[in-house]
């Protein structure tokens, strides 16, 4: 055999196995005997492993480990990778960069997922998210043979409500701009831009000056969630505002602190929120009211699936039901049509 005690009391096994050579703490071990027994119990879970009986054993690895492969990956293939620091920084924070993801069990993600519901207010669409990114990050590490088992493969995906439509009323408007400028004043052109062109969020934070034609007014989307280009007029008012920003850099919206587009304002914007009262509203819900408004303005609904840049007509018709009497005029224009057709005039009616 192949065990030797130690100067420091401890056995030691050391041996080759399929011309690889193995060291081995015989722990518990007090002679000879039960060091040689700890060996033989060794060698027989390795060959069990080796021939396929039982599954090899997993080496630890981190949540540091799982961002590194995640990051790698997502630089190359997400136009949006700086958007989702945000969603890695949270993982991180929860769950300890360096605690060994193969403890992590689809329990503890039932605990996360009430963290961020509990904690830190966010709706199911959101977490959702959250749980995309960390499912990706576990399927890499074992596409690598890293990792054997994804536990989010256990975990229910939550229940999103995507009909929700909210907009703001002209007096929260008046305490939402009114809040900006005591809490968070480099909000304000990025808000008035929102609620001028219905960009999404992540089209704003990457706006670039080359984009934005002051010449024709408009601002030319390219890099957009639907992956199609689109025009958006530029307005009187959002042709001011465009026009007094700083350009340091080529990023329209720029933080002087870093002199780099915004990562993510979510921080700001719950401030400005709670200090103007106004609740279960996102910066979403922005371009909620951009479309809310051109419907009640009379604009037919194909212009306005064109400036917001959905790819169907009836995500665009989500927004009807904001002007509650255009089925009841549809009606009367009907019974009018009707009753024009039943009188007779000049040139339908003949006298026999």
């Amino acid at each position: 055999m192949t065990v030797k005690p130690h100067s420091n009391g401890k056995w030691y096994s050391r041996f080759m196995i399929r011309g690889v050579s193995k060291h081995l703490l015989c722990a518990g071990a007090t002679n000879k005997k039960e060091a040689e027994e700890i060996e033989n119990a060794f060698k027989y879970k390795l060959q069990q492993q080796q021939n396929g009986v039982i599954p090899k054993d997993q080496k630890n690895v981190s949540l540091k480990r799982l961002r590194e492969l995640y990051t790698s990956h997502a630089k190359t293939n997400h136009k949006k990778y700086r958007n989702q620091i945000y969603y890695l920084n949270a993982l991180e924070a929860y769950f300890d960069n360096g605690k060994p993801v193969n403890n992590i069990t689809p329990e503890n993600i039932q605990k996360y997922i009430e963290y961020l519901r509990n904690k830190r207010n966010l709706k199911n669409s959101s977490i959702n998210r959250h749980l995309e990114i960390l499912s990706k990050m576990y399927n890499l590490a074992i596409d690598n043979n890293e990792l054997t088992e994804n536990p989010l493969r256990k975990v229910q995906k939550l229940k999103e409500d995507n009909h929700r439509i909210r907009f703001l009323t002209s007096d929260e408007e008046r305490r939402l701009f009114e809040s900006v400028e005591l809490n968070a004043p480099f909000l304000k052109p990025i808000i008035t831009t929102a609620l001028q062109t219905g960009m999404r969020k992540g089209e704003l934070l990457n706006l670039q000056w080359c984009n934005v034609d002051f010449i024709n007014r408009l601002i030319h989307l390219l890099d957009t969630k639907t992956n199609k280009s689109r025009e958006i007029p530029i307005s009187d008012e959002l042709y001011g505002v465009l026009l007094c920003l700083p350009m340091p850099t080529q990023y329209v919206f720029t933080n002087p602190e870093t002199n780099l587009p915004y990562v993510d304002i979510k921080k700001s914007w719950h401030k400005v929120l709670n200090h103007a009262q106004i609740k279960n509203f996102r910066f979403h819900d922005l371009r909620h009211t951009f479309a809310t408004r051109l419907v009640m303005a009379g604009v037919d609904f194909l212009t306005i699936m064109e400036i917001l840049g959905h790819t169907s007509l009836q995500t665009t018709m989500r927004y009807s039901h904001v002007v509650p009497g255009r089925k009841m005029e549809a009606i009367k224009k009907l019974s009018m049509y009707i009753h024009n057709m039943e009188e007779p005039n000049d040139e339908t009616s003949y006298q026999i």
